[in-house]
């Protein structure tokens, strides 16, 4: 798994932040209701290379590296643009970074928004 994590971050020249890898590391992506009303599919480490070239993530906003969605409109991804990369919520349509629904730097916050919301 480690190595798979290896390989997408070579391919997409970066580095995910540790919360997410340690996440990934222990269950590799999921899917199932978070809270009353959130509905989350986080993409296997295995799929994220041919599912952001699938919507063309890289054409529409450089610098997204999408990792799951809520199983309709909305995206979620890595914001890589700056040093520190900021865990985003956009529309599918639009990949509109720089006015993003939600956006933080850490992992179980992102989470944790989903599951108050």
């Amino acid at each position: 798994m480690k190595s798979d994590i290896v390989e997408v971050e070579t391919q997409f020249q970066l580095k995910f932040p540790p919360d997410y890898v340690e996440f990934m590391l222990e269950a590799n992506g999921g899917e199932g209701t978070v809270g009353e009303r959130n509905y989350l599919r986080l993409w296997k480490i295995e799929e994220l290379i041919q599912d952001n070239e699938e919507y063309a993530v890289h054409d529409f906003a450089p610098g997204l590296i999408l990792i799951g969605s809520d199983g309709g409109g909305t995206a979620y991804g890595y914001d890589f643009r700056n040093e520190i990369p900021k865990l985003v919520e956009v529309d599918f349509i639009g990949l509109d970074l720089d006015s993003p629904f939600y956006s933080t730097y850490k992992f179980s916050e992102f989470i944790e928004y989903l599951y108050n919301y």
